[in-house]
């Protein structure tokens, strides 16, 4: 095998441990009543504070309930849409804001033309820690 071949192995594996560790870490009700837990739902249970964190845990959302591996604007949008919450004014401020603190990250490629973000590794301990940061 060609060492593209083996890297491309590697992270292939890598993203079905994150995934598998992802649906690990789902909240019981999910997996025990074979039911989804909605957006709405999961915003309720981690009780973001600001807009900012509500980017954030709609983005995690999408990642780990909805098998995105990357999310952009239009994605956002329409998790704030369906989990009835009132639209940022900008999402794009409050998605920068998230990757000035390390919670978010640009992705390598677009996603339909449009810029798209990831959850760093420290952005997703947050949110599964209910947004409490060191000294909370």
């Amino acid at each position: 095998m060609e060492k593209e071949e083996i890297a491309d192995i590697i992270k292939k594996l890598e993203d079905h441990e994150r995934r598998i560790s992802a649906l690990e870490g789902m909240p019981q009700k999910t997996i025990s009543e074979g039911k989804k837990l909605s957006v709405k739902e999961f915003i309720l249970e981690k009780k973001p504070s600001d807009d900012v964190q509500k980017t954030l845990v709609i983005g995690y959302y999408l990642e780990h309930f909805e098998g995105m591996d990357k999310f952009n604007v239009k994605d956002l949008t329409e998790g704030f849409r369906l989990a009835r919450e009132r639209l940022p004014t900008n999402i794009n401020d409050k998605v920068n804001l998230n990757i000035a603190k390390g919670y978010l990250m640009a992705a390598k490629e677009k996603k339909d033309k449009f810029k798209a973000w990831c959850l760093t590794n420290t952005g997703e301990k947050l949110v599964e820690s209910g947004l409490k940061t060191e000294g909370q």
